[in-house]
């Protein structure tokens, strides 16, 4: 019986995975091409126009795109299974590409600063754009809205922390396009010095947005305990085990959008060692079974009750 319910909760665990993986993937495809079609439409139409403030966009989009990739190659080795080196499995690719998009926006960000600080510097010398540099910016400004609301849905829905920032890097992206339009509607109405406050704009958007990333994955990749609610969560599953009497040292550690975790059982000490055994099989069992948790050490500790 405990072998059977063992097996159900690992095939399930299997099946969520494979959830996630598929629709890491879908979301992810469909965030390429429509940043590819952005970013050229974008750049384009900046160079054309005369507008820094939407060739910045543009290459925000093309950042977007280098992220799906990063993203795309941490799905696919994220998903192997453990091997003689990785005994936990591969789940932290996840943490590292969450780490590498996050030094890649602030790297994208600090270039477009230092651009756009240097077009300021010559603000004289900024021609007027173009109308429809104008029109561009409010279309890219609708489609990364959606884009984003589609891939924040879809990280909601399994639970994965990767894809949450890469959606809200999308609507960071949104963010700057807003910025942008506001930037050449200003050049528009005659103060050309908009257009490029704008990029500059957008450059601090980007890089606050490449280090809040950076800061959260360097957390995870040195062991950054489960969430306050999550540790709640799994030790009240653990309490509600039959047979256990109480618990303590629960530690956990995140692995991609994963946790790892151990616990002391404190057991009746009058039970036999199996018996002992197959309540703390039980309690790893449950909390695989409905809590992300990739993982649970269980340590029994004998308890003589009076």
């Amino acid at each position: 019986m405990m072998t059977n319910l063992q097996n159900s909760s690992e095939e399930n665990s299997d099946a969520d995975s494979t959830e996630r993986q598929s629709a890491a993937k879908r979301c992810t495809w469909i965030s390429v091409a429509v940043n590819i079609g952005l970013t050229m439409v974008q750049v384009i139409a900046g160079i054309w126009s005369g507008s820094q403030g939407l060739i910045a966009d543009g290459i925000h989009s093309l950042s977007d795109l280098l992220a799906d990739f990063v993203v795309l190659f941490a799905v696919h080795h994220s998903q192997k299974a453990p091997d003689d080196d990785h005994h936990y499995g591969h789940q932290r690719y996840e943490n590292a590409a969450s780490l590498v998009l996050g030094g890649l926006l602030v790297a994208i960000g600090v270039g477009m600063i230092w651009a756009a600080a240097h077009k300021l510097q010559t603000a004289a010398d900024i021609p007027t754009v173009h109308a429809i540099a104008l029109w561009v910016a409010l279309g890219a400004l609708a489609a990364k809205e959606l884009l984003f609301r589609y891939m924040l849905a879809v990280a909601e829905k399994v639970r994965s922390s990767m894809l949450v920032a890469n959606a809200w890097h999308a609507r960071s992206d949104a963010a700057s396009s807003l910025v942008v339009a506001i930037g050449i509607g200003g050049n528009l109405l005659g103060y050309p010095w908009l257009d490029p406050v704008a990029a500059l704009i957008v450059g601090f958007m980007v890089a606050r947005m490449g280090w809040s990333f950076t800061w959260a994955a360097l957390h995870d990749l040195t062991d950054r305990a489960a969430t306050a609610e999550q540790l709640t969560a799994i030790a009240a599953e653990v309490l509600a085990t039959p047979g256990v009497l109480g618990m303590h040292a629960l530690k956990t550690r995140r692995s991609g959008d994963m946790i790892i975790a151990d616990v002391h059982l404190e057991i009746d000490g009058s039970l036999t060692v199996a018996e002992g055994h197959d309540i703390a099989q039980q309690a790893r069992t449950n909390v695989l079974a409905r809590h992300p948790v990739l993982y649970l050490m269980t340590h029994v500790d004998p308890v003589m009750l009076k």
